[in-house]
């Protein structure tokens, strides 16, 4: 397991920071990449974000203070990244946030990196129906099997407020699997 505290050192060294910053990616690429397509749905959008997110960390690590893990730090850049690429592509394509969502989930069934089944896809629908906070909860929780803990550092929202959005969040998506 690699050795947080020692990473970061070499990640603020700039003798280092290249060979450090080589680690940390291929150590938290594929998480943070299932982190960000559980958001923006499509793997293209996925790389981009992606992209965005370790530029951002890269930059920014000398800021990083150690209050939290390193991975809640990355995954809170991660997901203020992806809600930014949703809001900025709905100002785009001037249509709201929920329009951005649905669009992307009716263009799964075409994108060649989607291997999931009709199910998969009415679970993805139903995501799609929940407030933005309720969906990224459910998503850490259901498919990252992230603790309630680190969900709090990621989000800065209380683990007991955490808890009660999945619990909403798995009964709307209840709903909408029954009723559809």
């Amino acid at each position: 397991m690699l050795d947080e505290t020692y990473l970061i050192e070499r990640l603020k060294s700039d003798s280092q920071k290249e060979t450090a910053f080589k680690e940390l990616i291929s150590t938290y690429k594929e998480r943070l990449y299932w982190h960000i397509r559980h958001i923006v749905k499509s793997h293209d959008d996925t790389d981009d974000v992606l992209q965005n997110t370790f530029i951002k960390i890269f930059r920014n690590i000398h800021n990083f203070k150690g209050d939290s893990k390193l991975y809640s730090w990355m995954y809170r850049i991660a997901t203020n990244e992806s809600i930014t690429f949703i809001n900025k592509k709905a100002k785009r394509l001037q249509i709201t946030n929920e329009e951005v969502q649905e669009l992307a989930i009716n263009n799964l069934t075409s994108d060649v990196f989607f291997e999931g089944d009709v199910i998969q896809l009415k679970l993805q629908k139903a995501i799609a129906t929940l407030p933005e906070k309720q969906q990224l909860v459910f998503n850490m929780k259901y498919f990252e099997d992230l603790k309630y803990k680190d969900m709090s550092d990621i989000l800065d929202t209380s683990e007991g407020a955490l808890k009660a959005s999945y619990h909403i969040a798995v009964k709307k998506i209840e709903a909408y699997l029954i009723n559809n």
